[in-house]
């Protein structure tokens, strides 16, 4: 981050300093003694947060989490709307099933069911989380976003052996 009169400078951001207006890309194009030689100091950014679980940073650094109670009941929430969502639209499916008697198609049904299992199953391991860092370990990991593949879609062709 740069910072010029106690102010951060934004890269490829136009700026003025003693009247003299800097083009946007000034900053990437300056060497570093034209950089100091204006006044502008460079310091690290400042640290970042996964603001979906933590508030921000305590006086000594150390993060502040959200209150996990709340949050595994908003992820629970979100984790049961996706997979309804996922399912909305072979509703109709279902539907015309029990109306008419027309029978869903078998792999339609096998992946809404897998659907509702997956969601159960990551409904299951947020519930066993016992703190936030647990919770956003799990949310942010490789699992969680895992969806079974909706049986519309192409699916991808593996690769061929390598012999």
């Amino acid at each position: 981050m740069f910072i010029l009169d106690g102010r951060p400078l934004s890269p490829d951001t136009p700026f003025t300093h003693d009247g003299i207006q800097y083009p946007a890309n000034w900053l990437r194009l300056s060497t570093l003694e034209e950089k100091e030689a204006i006044g502008i100091q460079e310091s690290p950014d400042p640290p970042t947060w996964d603001q979906r679980f933590y508030w921000g940073y305590d006086s000594e650094g150390n993060l502040i989490p959200k209150d996990h109670a709340q949050l595994v009941e908003q992820w629970s929430n979100q984790t049961r709307q996706t997979a309804n969502s996922l399912l909305l639209p072979s509703d109709w499916m279902i539907v015309r099933e029990a109306d008419n008697g027309v029978p869903a198609d078998p792999t339609w049904k096998t992946w809404r069911e897998n659907v509702r299992l997956a969601a159960g199953s990551k409904v299951f391991e947020i519930n066993a989380t016992t703190t936030t860092d647990e919770l956003a370990a799990y949310i942010t990991g490789p699992d969680y976003p895992v969806w079974p593949p909706d049986p519309s879609q192409p699916q991808p062709i593996p690769p061929a052996p390598v012999e």
